[in-house]
């Protein structure tokens, strides 16, 4: 599932300060997948884009 996502294009949270204490997040095709980048070792958790969006959506309510 995971070879679909272009990691080169992930792209860091705005909210970022630049001390490696993000998000970031790469769009696939029919996925997404986010890092916390304190612990990339650990990979990326994959979502379907729907659920990504679902998500997304509830934060900014």
């Amino acid at each position: 599932m995971t070879a679909n996502i272009p990691w080169s294009e992930r792209r860091t949270s705005s909210f970022s300060d630049g001390a490696n204490t993000c998000v970031e997040v790469a769009h696939g095709p029919s996925v997404v997948g986010v890092w916390d980048t304190k612990h990339r070792e650990s990979g990326p958790i994959v979502v379907p884009r729907a659920r990504w969006a679902a998500f997304v959506a509830r934060l900014k309510d």
